[in-house]
């Protein structure tokens, strides 16, 4: 007599799918991110010598914080910058893809092409891609040469600005957003092609009922293409943020590096990235329970 044979539910069927899908990402946090982690936070509040064979740590509590945030000259200095470089960045990649991404949603003749222009400098934003441009001479004249003698430069809007009697917090966030302008386009690939993605994933007979409603391409926006956008406009606003932290031109992350491997230490430098993580931790928690406020779901 045959045994009672094992079947299994749908609902079964459907859990074990996305055990199976989301197993990959767990292994990979576990190996790449959390084991790493933790092996940074030992290593903060140790004392790295490398012997033979290896290394040894020599515990010495949060002295490697308190030498990062109270002795070290260029720490705080650097990561205020770092935090004041993101200010700026994120609102204006966000809003720039969101309405590049509208304008390329539009049917005109070449879009495709259009479409593969916004999104080249994601690769040639590459890490290796970056580093030689950082180091060609030529483009770092040129760059010099923009942002010093450009129509729309910092320094010439900021003129501008002052004769109109601007607040000068206002001057010094959109003079540095002017000079951040090829920096911007650059780091808004990825976000368009959240936006476009989402922009096609609207059901049309909205528009259509909006259309026989009488309602204005402005209403249109604001009633129909915002709300539907807005899990989107978290999404890659969270991503910004990241991105923006741990890009390797970041300042920050290159003062990091520096001191691991120019005589500051491994403990130093682990006790800076982190505090540096903690604070982007920090940073990502105010501002997604502030979006997220503004954020409609569709159910």
């Amino acid at each position: 007599m045959a045994g009672p044979r094992f079947r299994m539910t749908r609902s079964r069927r459907q859990a074990l799918t996305g055990i199976l899908f989301t197993l990959p990402f767990a292994v990979g946090f576990v190996l790449f991110f959390l084991y790493p982690f933790l092996q940074s936070i030992r290593f903060s509040m140790s004392q790295l010598q490398i012997v033979a064979g290896g290394y040894q740590l020599e515990p010495v509590g949060l002295e490697n914080y308190r030498t990062a945030i109270l002795v070290h000259p260029e720490f705080l200095q650097v990561f205020v910058e770092a935090v004041f470089r993101t200010l700026i960045d994120v609102p204006l990649i966000v809003v720039f893809a969101f309405f590049a991404a509208n304008l390329l949603n539009q049917p005109f003749r070449g879009r495709t092409l259009a479409r593969v222009i916004f999104f080249l400098p994601v690769i040639m934003g590459a890490g290796i891609v970056l580093q030689m441009e950082s180091a060609d001479y030529m483009m770092t004249q040129l760059r010099t040469a923009a942002n010093e003698g450009g129509l729309l430069s910092g320094a010439v809007l900021r003129n501008f600005l002052y004769e109109l009697r601007i607040p000068e917090t206002t001057l010094d966030y959109v003079t540095s957003a002017v000079d951040r302008i090829p920096e911007i386009i650059r780091a808004s690939g990825v976000q368009i092609l959240v936006f476009l993605a989402g922009l096609q994933s609207i059901p049309r007979s909205l528009y259509e009922a909006a259309d026989v409603e009488g309602f204005t391409s402005w209403e249109r926006f604001w009633l129909i293409t915002l709300p539907m956008l807005s899990p989107l406009i978290l999404t890659n606003s969270i991503y910004t943020i990241i991105d923006s932290f741990t890009v390797g031109t970041n300042p920050l992350v290159k003062l990091v590096r520096s001191t691991a491997f120019g005589g500051g230490g491994f403990g130093l430098s682990s006790a800076m990235g982190v505090l540096y993580f903690l604070s982007i931790a920090v940073i990502l928690l105010i501002a997604g329970s502030i979006i997220s406020r503004f954020v409609f779901y569709d159910n």
